[in-house]
């Protein structure tokens, strides 16, 4: 019973590094901010779910340890919180610094920056 554990805890955890690596990959391979950011974001998030939930399962029947679990899953929830968090800032960030998506031919999606700022904005601008 151990045995089918273990390859079920280390499928789990293989396949949250091969998310986490594309992450990598589409870091470095995408052309501008937004898609990297999507990229990585998207990637890790799914990684670490994978990682931890391998990690819960050897925590939990290999190891005995409740304690551990428990620790496993607080960290993976904070890392599910945070994770979509700095990415929304750093692309609304971006947009608020007047930095211009673009689309697949390197051509700018809106008219100007000072469009992207203005829809970065929570809130209207008082007339």
């Amino acid at each position: 019973m151990m045995w089918i554990i273990w390859i079920l805890s280390w499928l789990l955890i293989l396949t949250g590094c091969v998310f986490i690596v594309a992450g990598g990959i589409g870091l470095v391979r995408m052309p501008d901010l937004y898609t990297r950011l999507h990229a990585a974001s998207v990637t890790d998030t799914g990684g670490a779910i994978f990682v931890m939930l391998g990690l819960f399962l050897q925590a939990l029947f290999v190891y005995g340890s409740w304690f551990i679990a428990a620790k496993v899953m607080i960290v993976l929830f904070f890392t599910l919180i945070t994770s979509p968090t700095a990415s929304h800032a750093l692309a609304k960030t971006a947009l608020l610094s007047g930095f211009v998506p673009t689309d697949a031919n390197g051509k700018p999606i809106l008219d100007s920056p000072e469009t992207a700022q203005r829809l970065a904005r929570s809130r209207p601008e008082a007339s």
